[in-house]
């Protein structure tokens, strides 16, 4: 039987040592493959890149790494001659042990392959012929465990898709990107994202923090599971809340998510405009420093009962997404105080405005919105907020330094909602060991951006204390004048809070220089000259009480009575039992007595209050919100419970 040639010309192997079947027809499958003839299958390896190379080198290293040095010859023996003659100076001898273990090999074909009877010495084929399945390339096959080589197996493409132009020709476009992730919507600008990193630094959240995001995307997350709407706007940006659809939500999502958000409660978003790094913008609005600071102080104060409750700061930017803007138009329409830009302009706002989103709880009705008309709501109003900015004094040697009525909000306890006055039934009803709270209001003071406090933190060595605070002299706040009383009354109030500050006396009204960092410094006692606003307007402007409803009228019997009506009140007198219906009158009488009297009692404390707080000759003693509350507390007007 004749041998095959061997691929390099003038070598041939010695007689004896080749077993003729096997070895012969897998060298010459592999250089049909090649599609070359005998001698010119190294070269048609190098210039087509042969799949095998890559599997040969693989094949060699794990030879290498897992059997001794026979099977490694073993397995040289076993490669393709075409691609063992690349190596210079390399022989294509095999040797009988080679010989006998191919013999081995070919004993046990594998599924699909020829029997040993069946296969002939194949000659070289043209160029044109089509390789036959081998069992040495299912052997091969076998080992593609291995790493694949890049420049051979290719990825499938991604599916392009097709455009017809206005000619009607087909032509080719960009491939199709998958949807973004609604929480992808980040702003990739390295610029921007340094320039507020102070501000994203104080967020909670990963995702808030990470960067500024774009206030589409942002608003998004939301779906159609919230509304939107615009509550109140001022000169530091707008408040916007988030209500949830229950008709929506309880079709689209399981009870037990719709109770999560339920128990989230209602947010709301106060939306204030930054002041940009550079160019449009970069001279107004609010700089990074302040809403930083204020931040800051709502994560402070977080704890203490009567102060907002934080939940995130958000660093967006771009136009205000439909849901806003909506909300924007809508209270422009049906209000008449609403005095900032359209969001929609290109004047006020550019296409790059970046907005700091402070999501808080919601505290309420703003009092300013709120008509009250009992004393108890008064009562409890008031010393509301003082013990609340006393708790502060205690805590961050805090001052609030704008505590008009807009940032003073009430809520009800009540189950229903209802925030009407309580009638005198109602009091009587209720059982109290002091008079504060019986008209079930909660106040919660909102709004730092003018605010001072120290913020205590414990470092690595010491405690740091940071003294976060504003430059109300750039604020452009004590020249103002006012249009009707109650204006001018707020306006006033500014300019006492600056000669306290600067003179340590609120009637002072020498106009002195700006002082740099002065607001630094802690003026408790501009906590009592807010106080005494907030008493003022409330006296000053409460409404009449609703009058009480009429006494309900006895219908008249349609019959005459039984006789045995009167034989029962008869018998009912002999045994000793006295009628009920006059002691119920004598009952509320008295109770009706005791509510009067309570009402007088509790007008003539906050009266006393004026002139305790009065600026001109008040008490010396009076230096903070603190000093106030221990007087009540002494005098029994609150109880230590109220306060702690």
């Amino acid at each position: 039987m004749p041998l095959s040639p061997s691929p390099t010309p003038g070598i041939h192997p010695p007689p004896g040592l080749w077993n003729s079947q096997p070895a012969t027809k897998t060298r010459g499958a592999q250089r049909r493959v090649y599609g070359k003839r005998k001698a010119d299958a190294p070269r048609a390896v190098f210039d087509q890149r042969s799949p095998l190379k890559g599997l040969e080198k693989a094949t060699k290293r794990a030879v290498r790494n897992a059997v001794d040095q026979v099977q490694e010859k073993l397995a040289e023996v076993t490669l393709d001659d075409s691609s063992a003659s690349f190596k210079k100076g390399e022989s294509t001898e095999s040797s009988p042990e080679a010989a006998n273990e191919e013999d081995k090999q070919n004993a046990a074909p594998s599924p699909g392959s020829q029997s040993p009877e069946e296969e002939s010495i194949p000659e070289p084929s043209p160029v044109k012929s089509t390789p036959k399945s081998q069992k040495r390339y299912e052997t091969m096959v076998e080992v593609r465990i291995t790493p694949r080589r890049i420049d051979i197996i290719t990825p499938p493409r991604k599916k392009e898709v097709k455009e017809t132009d206005t000619e009607g020709k087909t032509r080719r476009t960009r491939q199709k990107k998958p949807t973004p992730r609604l929480s992808s919507g980040c702003v990739e600008d390295e610029k921007v994202n340094n320039y507020v990193r102070a501000v994203l630094n104080e967020a909670l959240s990963p995702v808030a923090a990470h960067g500024v995001q774009k206030f589409g995307s942002w608003a998004a997350r939301a779906g159609n599971m919230l509304e939107v709407v615009k509550l109140a706007e001022g000169s530091y940006g707008e408040v916007y809340k988030l209500r949830l659809r229950e008709e929506i939500c309880k079709k689209e999502m399981s009870k037990s998510r719709l109770a999560r958000l339920r128990a989230y409660g209602d947010g709301v978003f106060k939306v204030v405009p930054l002041r940009a790094q550079s160019g449009p913008g970069s001279k107004k609005f609010t700089g990074i420093e302040e809403i930083v600071s204020e931040v800051k102080m709502l994560k402070y104060l977080d704890p203490i009962p009567g102060f907002a409750r934080f939940r995130e700061i958000h660093v967006v930017q771009g136009r205000f997404p439909e849901s806003f803007q909506s909300a924007w138009d809508h209270y422009k329409k049906t209000r008449d105080d609403c005095l900032n830009p359209n969001p929609s302009s290109k004047r006020a706002y550019p296409d790059s405005q970046l907005w700091a989103v402070v999501e808080m709880d919601d505290a309420g009705c703003e009092l300013e919105k709120f008509s009250w008309s009992s004393i108890f709501q008064i009562y409890d109003i008031f010393w509301g907020v003082a013990m609340a900015l006393a708790r502060a004094e205690e805590y961050a040697l805090f001052e609030h330094r704008d505590l008009h009525l807009g940032n003073v909000c009430i809520k009800t306890t009540r189950a229903d909602g209802c925030m009407d006055p309580p009638t005198d039934t109602d009091i009587m009803h209720q059982s109290w060991t002091s008079d504060f709270g019986l008209s079930t209001l909660e106040t919660t003071i909102i709004d730092y951006s003018l605010s001072r406090a120290e913020l205590r933190a414990v470092g690595e060595t010491n405690e740091v204390v940071d003294i976060a605070s504003s430059d109300l002299d750039k604020k452009q706040i004590f020249d103002a004048i006012g249009r009707d009383e109650d204006e001018v009354l707020l306006r006033n109030t500014y300019r006492y809070m600056r000669a306290e500050v600067y003179h340590g006396n609120p009637t002072d009204s020498q106009k002195t220089p700006d002082i740099p960092g002065i607001w630094a410094e802690y003026a408790p006692r501009t906590n009592l000259v807010w106080l005494l606003f907030i008493l003022k307007n409330l006296l000053k402007n409460r409404k009449a009480e609703p009058s009480p409803p009429p006494p309900r009228t006895t219908r008249k019997a349609l019959a005459p009575c039984t006789p045995n009506k009167s034989l029962q009140t008869k018998a009912a007198t002999k045994s000793g039992v006295k009628a009920t219906k006059p002691l119920v009158t004598q009952l509320n009488s008295t109770a009706a007595q005791k509510v009067t009297q309570l009402k007088t009692t509790l007008e003539e404390r906050l009266k006393s209050i004026l002139a305790l707080l009065d600026l001109e000759n008040g008490h010396e003693d009076m230096c903070c919100a603190a000093d106030l509350v221990a007087y009540a507390i002494d005098s029994q007007w609150l109880s230590e419970e109220d306060f702690f």
